[in-house]
């Protein structure tokens, strides 16, 4: 004869399971979230790179002045071009992505880019 189990004995176990598979998702869940919140401080931090290293170059400050004060904002890492042409200074910010926190360090490797522009001022 075989009995049949009711109630919550036949259910022992079962929220131990559910949390094994549930936590692991949760945690990639939370991960993605920080790195995308990294990408995103990232780019603004390149763009704010760009648009300070524009307006300095704009004041007709040397190229390697512009430069060092756009890697004052960018992110550590960044690769700035200066180009100055028809009146016009183009501000080019490169910047490495890292994980979140520091997390994977070199292990992931794309960039954002960000560009800023700004008139040259008259000289006087």
């Amino acid at each position: 004869m075989t009995t049949r189990r009711t109630g919550r004995s036949a259910e022992t176990g079962a929220v131990t399971v559910e949390t094994a598979m549930a936590l692991p998702m949760l945690a990639l869940f939370t991960l993605s979230m920080a790195w995308l919140v990294s990408i995103g401080l990232t780019q603004v931090r390149a763009v704010d790179g760009a648009r300070e290293a524009a307006r300095a170059a704009a004041r007709d400050d040397s190229d390697s002045t512009a430069r060092a004060l756009g890697e004052r904002v960018a992110t550590q890492g960044s690769r700035i071009a200066i180009d100055r042409r028809d009146g016009t200074v183009v501000a080019r910010v490169s910047s490495p992505v890292g994980g979140p926190a520091g997390l994977f360090g070199d292990w992931v490797g794309f960039e954002v880019h960000a560009e800023a522009v700004a008139a040259e001022e008259p000289t006087g």
